[in-house]
Formats: structure tokens, sequence, C-alpha cells
């Protein structure tokens, strides 16, 4: 005891103390390792303040249209710079203004804006005829090709969709500019679901990348859910040339964090070698849920794995609505995950069927009527249920307990996975201690 108190009436005993507990009282306030490294450690992630807007048809009015009039043969356009000038402030040289054509000379010549994080028009979205005016550039069937200068990048916007007209012209209002300012050759097409029966986005996404690489050599497809608005410039819709891509990690719903590791659902894209890799997506989900744990799975399962923006960037608000009638959700979506190891080979692209009932070039997008067929086992009617069944029995469940159910799905499936493959390495390497034994003997 004596030999204690002596320790610690030294002045660097003391010091020692109180280091610790001040470093203890750090490290829990910081939420623990992860955020005291944050701090320790300088992050490469960018930092944009989202309090500071910009509107999201800022730089656009410097871009004008072709003036008329003859054109060499032999005349080619430059590439266009990257990154994008219209998505902040470049520093033009002397020796570089020649090689400029006129629509970037006049970009620079006016008051240039730095782009980041952009405004979102969630209510009261303009009529289509005032979204067309906005942009005129835009040609029919909702192709942009930028006037000055050859895009490196060709990027076709994929949106399943039914009765969702409000959303649909607030998806436009807000995308077109976005995409324009990015310089990127681009078309959306609307995958419209006929008919009443039980809704299946992935199936609508098989069709929407069929009919849109009939149309043209597209190097990305992009997958759209119609209500996910993206915040911030800087999130370029381009494909990654290995992996697909997951971009929408940040969603307002999810107070701007990822779910859980394997989400893959609001905003994706892929090249097309990356979609035949993974034989598309599943036709087998009619109703709410599971198609993109489905895909995500199947991403895994060929080989290649997800790649995402940082957080900072993948920032998207998503258009409040009530549950669609047709949309509900789909109770058989973890009885069929845990059938993708079997099925994710026949059932997909190889698998599709549909009706192609009419495609209609109108000014702001390319409209896909199609008939997918009937879910086979669809909801029961409301008259069939129960009279004494609530109908707050009747809703989905809350979003906290459905992410809840998915994390410790995707947590056993992984611990699953990990058995079997323990099991395959011990067997494989049975059989080849058993072959050397044999050949030694």
């Amino acid at each position: 005891m004596v030999c204690c108190g002596r320790a610690l009436d030294s002045p660097c005993t003391l010091a020692l103390l109180v280091g610790f507990q001040f470093a203890f009282v750090l490290y829990f306030s910081l939420g623990g390792f992860r955020g005291l490294v944050s701090v320790l450690v300088h992050s490469s992630d960018p930092e944009f303040d989202y309090s500071r807007l910009h509107d999201v048809y800022t730089n656009l009015s410097a871009l004008v249209p072709p003036l008329p009039g003859p054109t060499g043969a032999n005349q080619q356009l430059r590439d266009c710079q990257l990154p994008s000038p219209l998505l902040g402030e470049f520093k033009v040289w002397q020796k570089q203004w020649p090689v400029l054509g006129p629509y970037l000379k006049k970009l620079y010549s006016t008051k240039f804006l730095k782009v980041g994080p952009v405004s979102v028009r969630l209510s009261s979205p303009p009529s289509l005829e005032e979204i067309k005016e906005r942009n005129p550039l835009v040609t029919l069937g909702g192709h942009y090709r930028p006037p000055d200068c050859e895009p490196r990048h060709h990027t076709a916007i994929v949106v399943p969709y039914r009765n969702r007209q409000n959303h649909l012209r607030t998806l436009l209002y807000h995308l077109h500019p976005f995409l324009q300012r990015q310089q990127i050759h681009y078309s959306i097409y609307i995958v419209h679901q006929s008919g009443n029966s039980t809704f299946n986005r992935a199936k609508l996404l098989n069709v929407g990348v069929r009919e849109a690489l009939k149309e043209e050599d597209w190097s990305c497809i992009f997958l759209h859910d119609v209500d996910l608005l993206p915040e911030n410039d800087h999130n370029t819709y381009t494909c990654h040339p290995q992996y697909p891509t997951h971009l929408s990690v940040a969603m307002d719903k999810f107070r701007y964090r990822l779910p859980y590791p394997q989400y893959f659902g609001g905003v994706s894209a892929v090249t097309p070698d990356q979609y035949l890799k993974m034989n598309g997506f599943p036709n087998q989900y009619w109703g709410w849920g599971g198609e993109d744990d489905d895909i995500a799975t199947r991403v895994r399962l060929s080989g290649m794995k997800i790649v995402r923006p940082p957080v900072a960037i993948g920032h998207y608000k998503m258009i409040k609505h009530k549950g669609d009638q047709g949309n509900e959700q789909n109770p058989r979506r973890f009885d069929l995950l845990k059938r993708t190891r079997l099925n994710w080979r026949s059932d997909g692209l190889n698998s599709l069927t549909y009706e192609l009932l009419s495609k209609e070039l109108e000014p702001l997008y390319t409209n896909l009527s199609v008939n997918i067929g009937e879910d086979p086992h669809p909801p029961p009617k409301k008259s069939d249920l129960p009279r004494n069944t609530s109908h707050s029995s009747a809703k989905p469940m809350a979003r906290s307990k459905e992410l809840e159910k998915v994390r410790t799905f995707f947590t056993q499936a992984t611990k699953l996975e990990h058995a079997h493959l323990k099991a395959a390495n011990r067997s494989s390497g049975l059989v080849q201690k058993s072959g050397v034994k044999q050949e030694v003997g």
C-alpha cells in the first residue's frame, strides 16, 4: 500500500492516469474505434455542405443549340472534358482558348458557378411542356447528346413504372439538367407495366435493358426508381468498367446511411457485359421487396462485387408516397432469396418473356408499354380477407423491423456460405492427401 501511494504521488503517474481518462472519454464520445480513427486519420472522402444548395439548372443556360449552316464533312468534335466544366470552376489558359468550341467559349466567358449539392423540388412538379421548354436540347424519345463535344460515356436510364405521373414529372424535371451538365450521351426509358397484375420491378428492368440495347449500343445502363432524385452533381451517371455500381448509398429515408452492406436497391448501374454475366435480374419477384437483394446475390455468385461512391456523394431524396395498390409486400421474397444460389442461372435474361405493346417517343422520354404476364401467386383481394382482420394488420411491417429481418437473413446466409466453403476446402484437402498417399504407396 505504501508503494502504491508513493507511485500515485509521482507527477508522471498522475499525468498518465489523467491521459488515460481523457482518451477513454474521447473514445466513446466519438463513437468508438471508428470515430476515433476518423479524427486521428485524415479521411480521403470528399466533404460537401448540404445546407448550401444550387439550383439543378445552374450553368445549363450556357449550352445553346448548334447554329444552322454547312459543316465540313471531315469536321470532328473534340472529346468532352473530364470532369465536365459544367460541374465546377475551371481555369482556361490562353493557349487552350483557340481549341475550344463556340459554346464552351460562351460558357467560360459567363459567370460560372461551382456546383455540388443541388436543390430537389419535391412538390408541385411542372407540366411536361414546361419541363421541355427548360430542356431545349433534349430530343424526341428523351435523347441528349452534348452539342459541342464528343461524349465519352453513353448511358441508358431504365425506369420501371406504373401510375406515378407526378413522380415521373418530378424525376424528368430534375434528372434532365442533372445529366446534361455531366456532358454524357443519354436517353431515358420508362418501362410501363400495363394491366392490373402485381407489379414486378425486376422483370420490367429486364425488359427495359433488352429494348434499350436494341435501339443503341449503350455502354452503361442505369436502373433507376422513379421516386429517387440525386442530390450531388458529382454523382456521375457512368459505369465502373469491372463491377456493378450501387449509387443510392445515402438516402434520406435511411437518414443518409447504407441500411445494410448487401443493399442494392434504388439506383444502380451495370455495363451490358456485367448484366449478361449475372444473367440479368430475376423474373419471379411479384410485389414489393426482395428483388434488389437477389440482384446483389447474383453479383457475388457471378464472381463480381458491388462498388459504391462515397457516402457524401451518393445522396438521394425519396419522394414520399403511400403504398401502391398492386405492389403490396411480397410474402414469398425470403423463400425466393433462399433459392437464388440454385435459380440465378435459369431465372433471368435467358427466361424473360414479355409482349411489347407499344413504343412511343415522347418529348422527354421513350415510353415502353409492356405486358409481362400475371402473378402466379396473386395476393388475396380485400373482399377475400376475414372480416375481423383489422386494416392495420394488412399494412406492411415497420421499416426498422423489415431492415432487421433482411439483415438477419443475410447474416445467416453468409454464415451458411462460409460453412459450405470450409466443407468444400476440407473435402478437397482430403482428396489431395489421399492422392499423395496413393502415389507414394
